[in-house]
């Protein structure tokens, strides 16, 4: 090992005079008075909220309303809160298995939902729990499912990385593979005549899957209408993006594909971008590459510690100088949008929220010997009988 360390490629850097895309949580810009707070108003997101391949940048002037920004905030709280409860059972032994957390990610799932319409489609890799809750899950049902439990998205039988609803098609546990299957949803979607956008997420560490560029492929050739979702968060397990692939801007790997970098640290970034690539798509331009530049706090799963190959020097500057949920905090309260104290309880309440959800999975019992025949095929698609372990086996439905 130690003769092959000595033929590593140099690591490729960016040159000091490059631009690189602004991943604060909080340069966003009010440019209205507000007066009146049920009325719409206009803010202006910092000049490199974005860089752009083979396309235009958003405008960086977003209009937004109070009610939909404190929305945001309850809802990330919400996600945050999940994940941590999520981190504390497993912690407890409850809950086994592979377990994958997006804390620090929220401006990027709740930001996708709030950019996209309920009839869209979304699909993602193993970090899902909370894209799983905004598509139209519920909370209790991925806690439940987490502790294997009837009550479960998925009864109890897909763990952590197969949670779906009907416009959200999982949680996928192989490093990439959601990936072509997100082109083949947008390929359904275009064959029936909808006119809907698919989301296909992906970390950075997937990119480099020879799968991820034949969707690419594909989906330019076909000129379907999805959107391919990079979310970097410059950890692919514990290896840094520039360890593992020669071009880290991944927004401009498609080709002949447009792409868009976004800062995945600010959630009206976020959701500006998001409307953006709907829109693009949509409106028949073909698909395109999105890139959240954004970060995790924890380790790539729980078996991680996260600490081995990053110092906790870095992850405290990025959690007391860029997290998103900080970020929209200051908006809200420098916006006169809502007092410190109204904000903290949101935060209860979020909180409160949890915790019963937490309570009521625990309380759901463990699938039954019986349930082991449930679930294999589409309900109203099952074979009149099904072979169980041995020939003799049999069930008949």
């Amino acid at each position: 090992m130690a003769s092959l360390a000595r033929f590593r490629p140099a690591v490729r850097r960016i040159p000091a005079f490059a631009r690189a895309i602004q991943t604060s949580a909080d340069t966003t810009q009010l440019q209205d008075i507000i007066e009146d707070q049920s009325k719409p108003f206009t803010v202006k997101l910092h000049e490199e909220s974005f860089r752009a391949y083979q396309c235009e940048t958003p405008s960086l002037e977003v209009e937004v309303k109070k009610d939909e920004l404190l929305k945001m905030y309850k809802d990330m709280q919400t996600m945050r809160r999940m994940e941590m409860a999520a981190d504390a059972l497993y912690k407890a032994k409850l809950i086994r298995g592979f377990c994958h957390l997006a804390i620090g990610q929220e401006a990027v799932s709740v930001g996708l939902e709030y950019g996209i319409k309920p009839e869209d489609r979304v699909i993602t890799a193993y970090r899902c729990h909370p894209f799983a809750v905004m598509r139209g899950g519920t909370i209790k049902g991925v806690i439940a499912e987490l502790l294997g439990r009837q009550a479960g998205m998925s009864h109890g039988k897909g763990g952590s990385m197969h949670i779906f609803t009907p416009s959200f098609f999982g949680g996928n546990g192989i490093v990439g593979a959601q990936v072509p299957v997100g082109a083949g949803i947008a390929f359904a979607q275009k064959y029936l005549g909808k006119n809907t956008a698919t989301f296909a997420l992906y970390g950075d560490g997937a990119s480099n899957q020879g799968q991820v560029f034949e969707a690419f492929n594909m989906a330019k050739l076909w000129g379907l209408p999805a959107v391919f979702v990079c979310e970097n968060n410059k950890y692919g397990m514990g290896t840094s993006a520039e360890r593992s692939s020669s071009n880290t801007e991944y927004f401009t790997r498609g080709d002949k594909i447009p792409g868009l970098q976004v800062n995945g640290m600010d959630i009206i970034a976020s959701r500006h971008a998001v409307q953006y690539a709907r829109k693009w798509v949509t409106e028949g331009n073909g698909p395109l590459l999105m890139e959240f530049v954004t970060y995790r706090y924890g380790g790539h799963s729980m078996s991680d510690p996260g600490t081995t190959y990053r110092t906790r020097e870095e992850v405290q500057r990025m959690r007391s100088t860029q997290d998103p949920i900080r970020g929209l905090q200051r908006y809200i309260e420098e916006w006169g949008l809502a007092t410190e104290q109204e904000l903290k309880q949101l935060d209860k309440d979020a909180k409160a929220e949890v915790d019963q959800a937490v309570e009521e999975a625990k309380q759901s019992p463990e699938p039954l010997a019986k349930d082991l025949w449930t679930d294999i095929y589409y309900k109203g698609t099952e074979p009149s009988s099904m072979r169980g372990r041995e020939r003799e086996e049999v069930h008949h439905y």
